[in-house]
């Protein structure tokens, strides 16, 4: 049998700087293996950690360009980070860092965040193209990728952590292997760990809101939660005929955190169909463009047994989506 391996809550945020993320990485632990560690990773980082704790472990990451870490980081990740960033900052002429440094203040002032990159091997001109290239992303795609991203260098270092403690061959070569393995590419990962599907602890159905324009959760939104039971198959584009066919499932407000309270019961298999969920963004910003916004989406039978998690990005003259995990 495998020997467990132990690790203090510090550790974890060594690896990520989101305080949710390392108690929850405590509170899983020991872990047999790095891949066993990996995939709890992957796991709380996606479906546990909120859009606070998001922000939080971008802000522990210093500038592209700049080695030091934020003065609140642990000496092992102050460590890893100039390591990640050492081939950009050896390769990085004054004009490149100058650069850099205005692009990151231009893409700061859009987002809301610092630009967060897999740096590891990557030259400080390739880091450039891309933070111009992403500069153009929508906020809901940007953040998205921000997270994809933290997750890469989160198994990095979760692999660095294993190595120091196991000093094995075989954990040695997967810090390569890791390393190798995240070179850029357009696709991102799923972030959804291979495992079977678990008892729910949370109902199938959920959403978060983050204001953009302050950076922040959007607290005390009222969500709505409706499903499709009209005399149709489907609801018509438009709404027409529509009177009578949506049916309520649950209501709640956003709380600090941006995320709303239970909208429908705990079940292991959500009922297929088409849903609706909607948000009172009129009342959390009366002088808004959008009264409210809706969001149809559908359910099938091969899905049943997924979360569904419907984040909404707003500002007041724009909003985004996307399915998350």
């Amino acid at each position: 049998m495998e020997a467990t391996l132990n690790f203090e809550e510090k550790d974890w945020l060594a690896c990520c700087g989101s305080t949710k993320f390392a108690k929850e990485m405590a509170s899983a632990s020991p872990f047999s293996s790095l891949d066993q560690a990996v995939s709890a990773a992957r796991d709380i980082w996606f479906n546990k950690v909120d859009v606070n704790g998001w922000l939080e472990a971008f802000a522990a990451h210093p500038q592209i360009g700049q080695s030091s870490a934020p003065a609140a980081a642990s000496h092992a990740a102050s460590e890893w980070s100039k390591g990640e960033q050492s081939t950009a900052i050896s390769t990085a002429s004054t004009s490149i860092l100058q650069e850099l440094a205005d692009w990151n203040a231009r893409y700061r002032q859009k987002f809301g965040f610092i630009f967060l990159i897999f740096a590891s091997g990557r030259s400080s001109g390739e880091i450039l193209v891309e933070l111009k290239k992403r500069y153009e992303n929508r906020p809901i795609v940007e953040f998205e990728i921000a997270a994809q991203e933290q997750m890469k260098v989160t198994e990095l270092r979760l692999a660095k952590l294993f190595a120091t403690r196991t000093r094995s061959a075989a954990t040695e070569d997967r810090v390569s292997i890791i390393g190798g393995h995240f070179t850029p590419t357009p696709e991102a990962s799923s972030g959804k760990p291979s495992q079977e599907v678990p008892t729910r602890t949370r109902p199938p159905i959920t959403t978060h809101i983050l204001d953009v324009s302050r950076g922040s959760p959007a607290a005390g939104v009222e969500v709505l939660l409706e499903m499709w039971h009209g005399a149709q198959p489907r609801p018509s584009f438009g709404g027409r005929g529509d009177a009578g066919g949506w049916v309520y499932q649950g209501s709640s407000k956003t709380n600090t955190d941006g995320r709303s309270g239970q909208l429908t019961s705990i079940v292991d298999a959500v009922k297929p169909g088409i849903y609706r969920i909607s948000f009172n963004t009129g009342e959390y910003n009366p002088s808004g463009f959008f009264p409210y916004v809706s969001i149809v989406f559908e359910i099938r039978e091969s899905q049943k047994l997924e979360h569904f998690h419907v984040p909404l990005l707003v500002s007041p003259f724009s909003f985004s989506t996307y399915r998350g995990s």
